[in-house]
């Protein structure tokens, strides 16, 4: 699979697949003790892999870590390992099931010995599963290190983290695939759709269910973008027909988040990840608590009061949110006087400088709600940290609800501040194009330019394997300095960010783009770039994350719909408030808001339908389904009668 490949002393084809580092003055006898444990039969309670260490590099002149470890598998312990995680593949008759070593010859592509059935990505899961489940036996601690302690049942390489034993365990890149996926992916400016399945194939589920969403999202703004040009060019100044606009909005939120749960379950089906069942989750590496016993497990593992998690959410977490909404709300009083002062200025000697001068405190309002957005994320992470999770769910959950509460309220409360106490359209239209397009440079610049050049900076030696790695352009890069290439690079963090960031962006569209129509062309030129820095991230800056075989895009999906819900009531109220409307109410206030709101209520159970009657998983894929749960249940039948004559 890789570059280089060698045979070990048991006679199986060793192909490095993931590397496991050590700190460089890790002791002999915790290393000797790790790798018996790595190598030893099932049976043993051992892995069963191959591994080797990693030889020095050549011509290098800089002390390098001798403690670097290359993981890999024979193929039938790969196969087998992906029967145990109940990995689905395409059968020969076109349907996905489950893939089982015994029926092997009924997978389509499943040839000889089954080299190439597996991606890379799968069989560098596998690899990962079986070396985070592998578990102390009747060791009291790490051999050599009295206070890692360890009891029956301990996940090993979770502890070896956690003491700062194990400096990192990543997967390797596979150059020749990783150059031809770069070549259709990034390097080439062409207009087509991504290689989602080649994607998928290389990086897993998880990311090539972000970038077909990052796509989707692209694709499903370009008819509001098309709407939006004309009214932007022709009826800038004509506020009452943003109406329509707004309409349009209504339902556009609604059907683009309906249909993409269909093409995600679509997805889902044809890579196998949608009728997978659930892995039992294990504890996260930073959990801590009195050891105790899990009743499901009937393992000993840490035990934390869940009375004692509560009170630290409620009695600490949440008032530090309040305090930073507060603050938020501090900074945007402050950013309103910037622009009385930039208006009166303005007012007095209304000049080319002057008008440029309107700008300057949104934009400088947009800087700060990006550091403070930053700020805010590290604070989160170190409460939620605190807090102490069992899962690493209840974790990415809590998590993702503090970051995407204070995010919503800091980009967003000076927008619903002059749309409805100030009711400035024109401020507000000013006001949303200057956030829309600060926030999308400094996103790109934040993103994957400042990685790749702080990347450089920090890291001399990286900068001259990049050079080395130049000379070899028409050469494979050996093995030894590959790894150490990729050991240097940054970790990437998963697709939280860029998750939130598309949220926001979806947000700027569909609450408030009827009075910016040209909200979208901006997003959908963003996406466009998003795309190509995203690739070049992952592919230039990152090392190779391990592959998450997901299903949908999780919480994500909840917080685009919660949003949606929040532009409804958003363009109610928008709508209510234009002259149009209110001329049809020129005596009672009260009667145009219990118009407002009733419309309001009635789109709400409009959308309420809607997704009731767009079914979330196409139904030639229930048919499919239904008949792999039937034949599960008949195969059960059967196997039971069997064993009962």
């Amino acid at each position: 699979m890789l570059q280089e490949s060698s045979v070990d002393s048991s006679g199986s084809r060793f192909a490095p697949l993931v590397v496991l580092e050590l700190a460089s003055d890790t002791k002999e006898e915790a290393i000797a003790w790790l790798l018996s444990r790595i190598r030893d039969w099932q049976q043993n309670g051992g892995a069963e892999l191959l591994v080797e260490q990693l030889g020095p590099g050549i011509g290098v002149e800089e002390k390098e870590n001798p403690n670097m470890f290359l993981v890999g598998a024979s193929m039938q312990r790969l196969l087998c390992g992906a029967e145990d995680l109940g990995l689905f593949k395409e059968c020969t008759d076109g349907s996905m099931r489950a893939f089982t070593f015994a029926s092997k010859h009924n997978f389509k592509d499943f040839k000889g010995d089954g080299d190439g059935f597996l991606s890379m990505a799968e069989c560098q899961y596998v690899i990962k599963h079986e070396l985070d489940t592998l578990r102390a036996k009747e060791e009291t601690n790490v051999p050599g290190y009295s206070h890692a302690k360890l009891y029956p049942g301990k996940s090993i390489i979770r502890r070896l983290l956690s003491k700062g034993i194990l400096i990192q365990m990543f997967p390797l890149h596979e150059n020749e695939e990783l150059k031809r996926l770069s070549f259709s992916w990034y390097k080439k400016v062409k207009v087509s759709l991504q290689p989602l399945d080649d994607i998928r194939h290389y990086y897993g589920e998880g990311q090539a269910l972000y970038f077909g969403f990052l796509e989707y999202f692209t694709f499903a703004l370009v008819p509001m973008a098309l709407i939006g040009v004309p009214y932007y060019l022709f009826d800038w100044e004509d506020y009452d027909k943003y109406v329509v606009f707004a309409v349009f909005n209504l339902i556009w939120c609604t059907v683009i988040l309906e249909l993409w749960k269909r093409r995600s379950a679509s997805l889902a089906y044809y890579w196998g990840t949608l009728c997978r069942k659930k892995a039992f989750e294990e504890p996260r590496p930073g959990f801590h608590g009195v050891l105790g016993h899990n009743p499901v497990t009937g393992r000993a593992e840490p035990i934390y009061p869940t009375s004692k998690r509560h009170l630290r959410v409620y009695l600490v977490s949440l008032p530090f949110v309040l305090l930073c909404l507060y603050l938020s709300l501090y900074i945007m009083m402050i950013y309103f006087q910037m622009e009385g002062w930039a208006l009166s200025i303005y007012d007095e000697n209304p000049t080319f400088w002057t008008h440029i001068l309107l700008f300057i405190p949104s934009i400088i309002y947009a800087v700060v709600i990006e550091a403070m957005n930053l700020i805010y994320r590290y604070a989160a992470e170190f409460l939620t940290e605190w807090e102490n999770h069992r899962l690493e769910s209840s974790y990415q959950n809590h998590l993702v609800l503090k970051v995407l509460v204070f995010n919503f309220f800091n980009c967003f409360a000076s927008l619903f501040y002059i749309a409805f106490v100030m009711q400035d359209m024109e401020l507000l239209r000013q006001s949303l194009a200057t956030l829309l397009i600060t926030s999308q440079i400094l996103n790109q610049f934040m993103e994957a330019f400042l990685p790749y050049w702080l990347q450089r900076r920090r890291n001399k030696k990286m900068i001259r394997k990049i050079q080395k790695r130049r000379l070899y352009e028409e050469k494979e890069l050996p093995l030894v300095e590959q790894v150490r290439l990729e050991a240097d690079m940054s970790t990437y963090l998963g697709t939280f960010d860029d998750y939130l960031e598309l949220f926001l962006l979806f947000g700027y569209v569909s609450l408030f783009s009827c009075v910016f129509p040209l909200a979208a062309v901006l997003v959908v030129l963003n996406n466009i770039t998003e795309v190509y820095s995203d690739a070049f991230k992952m592919c230039r800056v990152f090392k190779r994350p391990f592959a998450d075989p997901a299903a949908n895009i999780g919480v994500w999906q909840l917080a685009f719909e919660a949003m949606s819900v929040i532009a409804v009531v958003t363009n109610c109220a928008l709508i209510g408030m234009s002259p149009q409307v209110r001329s049809y109410f020129p005596e009672s206030e009260t009667q145009l808001i219990l118009c407002t709101v009733a419309a309001e209520h009635v789109l709400l159970g409009f959308k309420f339908i809607l997704t009731f009657l767009i079914q979330d998983v196409p139904k030639h894929i229930q048919d499919k389904l239904a008949r792999l749960e039937f034949e599960s249940l008949e195969a059960l039948k059967k196997k039971v009668s069997t064993s009962t004559l």
